[in-house]
């Protein structure tokens, strides 16, 4: 009987979680600060419902694969939606443009709306 009350716990569990969805990039704003070198500020939104499920970092992908920033997130935003938070110093080569900003949540990972955004 304990085992399938602890079974029937996860899966209603389980279930909520994955209810919040992916997270998704809304807006980013870029600010040149010096020679390939710029700031980031991204808005992303997600359902996050505390530690077990929540935006834990964005990205900027160059368009060759390479990730050249990240802004990890070390908490949930759960009163918080959508919100905004900045990165600076993001070197970018010639060779990573066009560049993607995408959302990583801690269940779905990524997945959800991404922006490539022109730079300035």
């Amino acid at each position: 009987m304990r085992v399938f009350l602890v079974s029937i716990l996860f899966v209603l569990f389980f279930s909520i979680s994955v209810q919040a969805g992916e997270a998704d990039v809304v807006e980013v704003k870029i600010v040149k600060i010096g020679e390939n070198t710029y700031q980031f500020d991204v808005t992303v939104t997600h359902n996050d419902e505390g530690w077990n499920h929540y935006v834990n970092r964005w990205e900027v992908v160059g368009g060759d694969g390479t990730v050249v920033g990240t802004r990890i997130l070390h908490h949930p935003h759960v009163n918080e939606q959508p919100f905004t938070r900045s990165l600076s110093g993001i070197v970018i080569p010639k060779s990573a443009i066009p560049v993607t900003v995408r959302a990583h949540d801690s269940v779905h990972e990524y997945g959800g709306k991404v922006i490539s955004p022109a730079l300035p």
